[in-house]
């Protein structure tokens, strides 16, 4: 089961759209698959008091980590980083187990024209802190409202086969690794 997480809570976001994007080719190449939308978690998450007594989405979501094979990360940039909501659901989820010896993999949109570069930069040294097994293959969409329509799509093919040729090797890298 590979797991492609939506990294921002913001509503219809972006980063939902390309998340159920992925969602389909990898469905396409019978590879089981779930998106976890960050947006459903409710407020009292981000409340202090979520680090001790964690709310019941929190604990779903943790499960859905847990039993995943691999984790697709699509983050957009926010100022420079990755969206608060993702740092904090990742802060809030079990150490060591939640990514020891998981395989991650990213891809970054944005509206600039560094395609969330740095906010991926930004995670692969906190899943490697967390011993997850980066990646290499990343990728980068910049300008992606011009490549991405909340009822189409993926605008462009080039991008669609980007992404497509990177689902297939990160599906051989889980492999690799014995995780799928």
């Amino acid at each position: 089961m590979i797991t492609i997480i939506a990294g921002t809570n913001r509503r219809g976001s972006n980063s939902l759209v390309m998340a159920n994007c992925l969602a389909q080719f990898y469905a396409e190449i019978e590879i089981e698959n779930r998106v976890l939308d960050i947006s459903e978690l409710p407020v009292e998450t981000f409340s202090p008091d979520a680090y001790g007594e964690k709310p019941e989405k929190v604990l779903e979501f943790t499960q859905d980590i847990l039993t995943s094979s691999g984790l697709v990360i699509v983050t957009p940039e926010y100022n420079g980083s990755m969206s608060g909501a993702l740092k904090l659901f990742i802060d809030l989820l079990p150490y060591p187990e939640s990514f020891e010896g998981r395989p991650v993999c990213y891809v970054g949109i944005a509206s600039g024209q560094f395609g969330a570069m740095r906010p991926v930069e930004h995670l692969q040294q906190v899943f490697g802190y967390r011993n997850a097994f980066n990646f290499p293959k990343r990728i980068f969409v910049a300008k992606v409202h011009e490549f991405l329509d909340a009822e189409k799509g993926i605008l462009d093919d080039d991008l669609v086969a980007r992404l497509k040729d990177q689902a297939l090797s990160f599906v051989e890298f889980c492999r690799s690794l014995g995780k799928l």
